[in-house]
This record gives structure tokens, sequence and C-alpha cells, in this order.
């Protein structure tokens, strides 16, 4: 006989809306189009949604039309796979896909916020329009990464606002890092703590002004090592680092 095949985990879908088991719903336009025009699913396939408040619900694919997708909601599951380390990821703006990377990146790496800094040197300068499209845009990157890493809670992605105005904000209870490769401190070295801010630069990290600003504060500067990372590496390697030691890596 041949080894049966594993099967295939059921289809994760974030729904923005009110979920209880037994009730039957219509998926929202983002996740229909991804359940019938992408992965091709049809009537009778199993889901798992989630709506970002805790927790997972098993589902059945009841009908299908180009109109519209509709689910029935069989049981829910009170599972979660959050990190017990809160951390914040302060990231300078940086183009296109690699902003896209690190966001999405961090979302698998147990983020519980990120917040989005105009800098210096970041080389994307948004208009209120064109910020307002890209937090949209970064929403979906976000929520697409907890689809495919298991994650019920969104991480929330903060509007963007200027470097300066956010080292202003208060911000007690938290230890506050600010990624430099000139830092005589390791990560590594860090005393454990149970929430932290990560603050990293975009392309060309940041200007000296920005850096003095941030130690002045609060923020404590540290190293991932002799060499430099480009800002898409940098939060992932990170991120990676203060899970492995704190949290659940």
């Amino acid at each position: 006989m041949k080894p049966e095949l594993p099967r295939r985990a059921a289809t994760r879908l974030y729904c923005d809306l009110a979920l209880s088991p037994g009730a039957e719903i219509a998926l929202p336009e983002a996740a229909a189009h991804h359940a019938l025009s992408v992965l091709r699913l049809q009537v009778g396939d199993t889901l798992t949604l989630f709506n970002g408040e805790g927790g997972e619900y098993r589902a059945t694919l009841v009908a299908a039309s180009k109109r519209e997708a509709r689910a029935r909601l069989l049981g829910f599951a009170a599972i979660e796979r959050e990190s017990p380390l809160d951390i914040t990821l302060a990231l300078g703006i940086s183009a296109g896909e690699r902003m896209d990377q690190s966001l999405q990146k961090a979302t698998e790496l147990g983020v519980g916020a990120i917040v989005p800094l105009a800098t210096e040197r970041s080389v994307v300068k948004l208009s209120a329009e064109r910020a307002d499209r890209r937090l949209q845009h970064w929403q979906h990157v976000v929520i697409a990464a907890c689809e495919q890493c298991g994650r019920n809670r969104v991480p929330a992605v903060a509007a963007v606002q200027p470097l300066f105005h956010y080292l202003a904000q208060p911000r007690a209870g938290k230890t506050l890092l600010v990624l430099s490769p000139d830092a005589g401190t390791p990560l590594k070295r860090v005393a454990a703590a149970a929430a932290a801010i990560i603050l990293i630069g975009p392309e060309g990290g940041f200007a000296p002004a920005e850096y003095q600003a941030a130690q002045a504060n609060g923020f404590e500067a540290v190293s991932l090592g002799p060499r430099v990372l480009r800002t898409e590496t940098a939060p992932i390697a990170a991120l990676a680092v203060l899970q492995a030691l704190w949290g659940d890596l």
C-alpha cells in the first residue's frame, strides 16, 4: 500500500465580522476572492476563519458564485499563538517590497504592534493621501501574514508619524532599544524584559541627530554584530534574537 499523504491544512482566512458557531456568513470581498479565485475552493471544502479577537472558527464553504461565497461556522477553538513578549517595532519607512517584507516577517516573528516612521533618510516621502493608501496596504500585508503563520490576533499598524513626534510620546514600563552599528552593547546582552520597543532606521540608517534624540528619550543603542544589515534584514534579525532570548523561539 502507498503511504497515506498528509492532509492539507484548512485554508485560513481573516474575516472582519462578528463570528459565532452555527452562523452562516457571507465572506468579505477580499476573503471570498482569495478563496474562490486564488485557491479555487469549492462547496464542501473546510476553512479556518478568524476575526482578530482571539481564537479561530472551523467552517465549511456552503455556497460559491461570482457574486459571493458563504460559509457555515461549525465550531470555535480558543487557540492562541501569540508571543509572551510584547514587542513594538518602530521602523523607518523603506521603499516598496522592503517595507512589505519587514512587516510580513515581523508578524511571523510575533511582533505585537508596528509603527511606520518618517525619518530624515527615508527614501519614500508620503503625502497624507499616499500615507493612508500605504497604511491600508500594510494592514493587508500583516493580515495575510497572520493567515499564513497561524496567528489569530492581528498586530496593529499605526499611522505614519515623524520620528521626533514618536520619540516624544510617553512609554513607561518598556525596554527601549535603538539599533546602531556603532553601539558597544550587543542586543543579546540587554537585560531580559517582558515588553520592548525596538527602533530601526530606514535605508541609510538614522541621521546623527535622530540617534541623539532617541537616546535622549531613553532608548539604549544596541548592535547586531560587526556587519551592517540592510533595512529589511535588521528587523528580522533583531526580532529573532529577542524572541530567542525572552520569547518563545
